[in-house]
């Protein structure tokens, strides 16, 4: 891979299409091309009259065809539109006394999603309630639509992929509620009905747009299918109570497969037939290398560790394969007392590659490992099987799969990212799972995050207040 020049950032989002890259610094929007890293344009936000506070821009994004692009300043409640190609085009939009906790764009491209918080003192029993609120402003009318007491900010609603509908939870008289919209005509209302959860935890709406998997809260593990209608299809809890809520989610990119875990450090896989448990996923602390044959189809079980010392050995400017390691292996699971306070178990992470072909999982007791699943195509039994264990010598802090290819990237922190692929072809034509750690060639470079260009040619890699891009040699841009 090579790497470009590092730049300070304090936020860094790519186009939709990949040609740009935006980057907010305190008050400064800047837009630079991908291929160059050139200044296109560049704003400068301008606070209220009225404020003192200092400006410090805390979210940014693209419209969905990269015309618009967004500023919000959320501890002074405002957001500023910039048209790209227009660089003195501007449109405000202020949050007002409700204040202002999170900005996004619609699918549309053309509406901004806001979601303000204000609290209601009373008095005589001295209590704060704090209560919700979203706002839809349309850049094309210039008006906006309310819609008051959704659950959640951030969980709890989700766009058909078409961009046609909005689905919202919300809470009325103390009972949780969906209120389903049609972003089409002004976000009316197409119906509103009863949801079977008491205390929802999450929402999320599979990839064909038929269903909702909706979570109770974090103290009973129990999920629901739940169609647009409102009729609720099935709900699904393990044999055994964990104790504790679902803590992940994660539909096949097909809508077929569902998966689900907690905090008991295991993952059910559901299928949308029975909408029961057809497969479990179980972290085990011995992991072996072997190669396993399944309906004629050869599956391998790779354990890849982390070179000790390795960017000392290429001094941080080169890459370096992982280490196979042969025979059995033990991996460290700590104890956990499930009766103090919330455990450090479960899953934190479930993700599906583009292909629906692999689940990565990473569990928050082995915090340096990251697991990946191989699921076996649709005309055969559903049998998922452990490909590849990698192990770190640090904490994984970021893991993304490309959103183009079966290839996964993952940073721990440090001066590095590792690449695993199944993509890889032998001279003899066959294909081999591959392994790869990278150096940043960069000093005191501490990457914790990175972000796949959605075109899948290039990554952002980003520490605390600094950021490169890295992409691969043989492409002529990113």
């Amino acid at each position: 891979m090579d790497f470009t020049q590092i730049y300070k950032h304090s936020l860094v989002s790519f186009s939709f299409g990949g040609q740009f890259i935006l980057t907010a610094l305190q008050d400064r929007l800047v837009v630079r091309r991908t291929d160059s890293l050139q200044i296109i344009a560049t704003w400068l936000l301008e606070a209220p009259t009225t404020s003192k506070s200092p400006l410090h821009i805390s979210h940014i994004g693209w419209s969905c065809d990269s015309e618009y692009l967004f500023a919000a300043c959320t501890s002074l409640g405002f957001i500023d539109v910039f048209k790209l190609k227009e660089e003195s085009w501007k449109a405000r939009i202020e949050a007002g006394a409700e204040g202002l906790v999170k900005a996004e764009w619609a699918p549309d491209g053309r509406t901004l999603i806001c979601t303000s918080e204000w609290g209601v003192s009373l008095v005589f029993i001295s209590i704060l309630l704090s209560q919700l609120r979203i706002t839809l402003w349309s850049l094309v009318t210039g008006t906006a639509t309310h819609i008051q007491y959704p659950v959640h900010s951030d969980s709890a609603y989700a766009f058909r992929a078409d961009g046609r509908y909005f689905a919202l939870a919300e809470r009325h008289r103390s009972k949780d509620t969906l209120g389903v919209y049609d972003a089409l005509h002004g976000y009316s209302m197409v119906r509103h009905f009863p949801l079977p959860t008491s205390n929802l935890g999450s929402l999320s709406l599979s990839p064909t747009g038929n269903y909702l998997a909706v979570s109770e809260g974090p103290l009973e593990f129990r999920l629901h299918i739940v169609t647009l209608a409102g009729s609720v299809v099935s709900s699904f809890s393990p044999d055994v109570d964990p104790g504790f809520g679902v803590r992940c989610v994660a539909w096949h990119p097909t809508g077929s497969l569902l998966a689900v875990a907690g905090r008991d450090n295991k993952v059910h896989i559901l299928d949308n037939l029975s909408w029961t448990s057809v497969a479990t996923l179980t972290l085990s602390s011995k992991l072996a290398s072997d190669t396993a044959t399944v309906l004629n189809c050869v599956f391998l079980q790779i354990v890849w560790r982390e070179p000790a010392d390795w960017l000392v050995a290429t001094e941080g400017r080169g890459f370096l394969s992982y280490e196979k390691t042969s025979g059995a292996r033990t991996i460290p699971i700590p104890r956990v007392d499930m009766s103090k306070g919330t455990p450090k178990s479960g899953a934190v992470q479930l993700e599906w590659s583009k292909s629906g072909a692999f689940l990565l999982v990473r569990f928050e007791s082995t915090p340096t490992v990251a697991h990946i699943y191989d699921f076996p195509v649709p005309d055969q039994p559903l049998t998922p099987r452990l490909r590849s264990v990698l192990i770190h010598t640090q904490p994984i802090t970021n893991a993304r799969w490309n959103p183009e290819s079966d290839r996964i990237a993952l940073c721990c922190g440090g001066q590095s990212i590792y690449i695993w692929s199944n993509e890889w072809v032998n001279e003899d034509g066959t294909a081999e799972d591959m392994a790869e750690c990278v150096g940043i060639p960069a000093e005191k470079f501490d990457c914790r995050e990175l972000k796949w260009s959605p075109v899948g040619k290039g990554l952002l890699l980003m520490s605390k207040d600094m950021f490169c891009c890295a992409f691969d040699v043989e492409e002529e841009e990113v």
